[in-house]
């Protein structure tokens, strides 16, 4: 039986820059930025019972005019959402030793800062309000109607 897999390489995360976008460019003149995301995952430890952030970091390389935009528009801490392909690289370090990265290549990137505010610093945490639940309404048979 021949079963067929799609294939599908599609990249969505959001956190925040780790450093600066550096900008180069290739010899054709097409820009590339490149920066390093940090994206959190809360969980509970289980031992302890205290909340704790599980970190991930990933290299994202933005190409042509969205490069360009990345290094006048993002700095360090900015706050982002980006989407894209994984692709995966090899190099050597400087020790002489080979390495494998995995990258995205971004197709979008979604700055999520307040406009307004520092891109690199955490808007001020907002109190929660308390509002009063709606009411469940009823028609005329006496049918109520769930508020969403």
């Amino acid at each position: 039986m021949d079963i067929r897999i799609p294939e599908l390489n599609q990249v969505l995360i959001a956190g925040r820059l780790t450093r600066d976008p550096e900008l180069r460019f290739t010899q054709k003149g097409l820009g590339v930025a490149s920066f390093s995301l940090a994206a959190n995952r809360p969980h509970k430890d289980p031992v302890s019972g205290e909340w704790k952030d599980d970190t991930t970091f990933i290299s994202v390389n933005v190409w042509g005019e969205a490069a360009e935009r990345c290094k006048d528009k993002l700095k360090k801490g900015s706050p982002v959402m980006v989407e894209g392909r994984l692709v995966n690289s090899e190099y050597t370090d400087r020790s002489g030793q080979k390495r494998k990265e995995i990258k995205i290549n971004a197709r979008r990137v979604q700055s999520l800062a307040k406009s307004g505010t520092d891109a690199g610093e955490a808007p001020p945490p907002r109190e929660a309000e308390e509002k009063p639940e709606a009411e469940p309404r009823s028609d005329a048979n006496g049918i109520e109607e769930v508020p969403f």
